[in-house]
């Protein structure tokens, strides 16, 4: 059985996520079982989310006449995963367990937040090693050359910009990790990690070159969602000052 190297990062990813979250939960008194059954909906949903945001984004690249094909509809839902796409269908997740099993939601989106992109950092070693979400061409240092691919230009010399993402994002996880032992609610925590994603994915996206992301006007549809997130993070933010003010 052939393992791809995609499939072990998110599963690194996933138990390294776990093992923060033992100890975060064991920190602020939490029940860990509440935390793992959270988890698993906001997981599964986002995953979902996901690969629908991918279907719908190259929906007219999908050759529909071989869909009952059971080999091309394998490789079609193995393959292709938009990260934007699963964050709404996670939150949701995370909500429709808190109510179908009575567990207050609030403090495990504290640690949620911490935890989401670390594990959006293993994904994006394991897009380095499958080729998906590759980068522009590029001659320099820490170029790479795919031989074997899921999308990316073979023998072609490009910009490792997924490994620079996840060294990016795992930054963000150490800044979210301190400020949530620092006391930091949850909803600070949710607008500092959108406005700092939102930036980062927004420069990162000019270093990219699959088709798979979308292009509407001047920008990629990633980086049109991460103007939303940024502007979202700035709302909160001046509405805090408001909201400090009338206080």
């Amino acid at each position: 059985m052939q393992v791809s190297g995609y499939g072990v990062m998110i599963v690194l990813g996933l138990l390294a996520s776990g093992a923060v979250g033992w100890f975060l939960t064991r920190r602020f008194a939490l029940d860990f079982n509440d935390f793992l059954l959270l988890a698993t909906y906001a997981v599964a949903l986002g995953v979902v989310g996901a690969k629908a945001a991918y279907l719908l984004l190259n929906v007219t690249r999908i050759d529909w006449s071989r869909v009952t094909d059971f080999s091309y509809l394998n490789l079609l839902m193995r393959g292709g995963f938009i990260f934007y796409g699963g964050i709404p269908l996670g939150l949701f997740g995370l909500w429709l367990a808190g109510k179908l099993h009575k567990i207050d939601v609030k403090p495990y989106l504290r640690i949620g937040v911490a935890l989401l992109p670390l594990t959006h950092a293993f994904g994006r070693v394991g897009c380095y090693l499958a080729g998906c979400c590759f980068g522009i061409p590029y001659d320099g240092p820490l170029a790479v050359i795919y031989e074997r691919s899921h999308g990316a230009p073979l023998g072609v010399p490009l910009f490792p910009v997924q490994l620079l993402e996840a060294v990016l994002v795992l930054a963000i996880a150490g800044v979210l990790f301190a400020l949530c032992l620092r006391g930091w609610g949850e909803w600070s925590l949710l607008g500092l990690y959108m406005g700092l994603y939102g930036v980062v994915r927004f420069c990162l996206e000019y270093l990219r070159d699959d088709a798979e992301r979308g292009q509407f006007l001047w920008f990629s549809t990633s980086q049109w969602v991460s103007l939303v997130l940024i502007a979202l993070a700035l709302a909160g933010v001046l509405w805090s000052r408001v909201k400090t003010k009338r206080t």
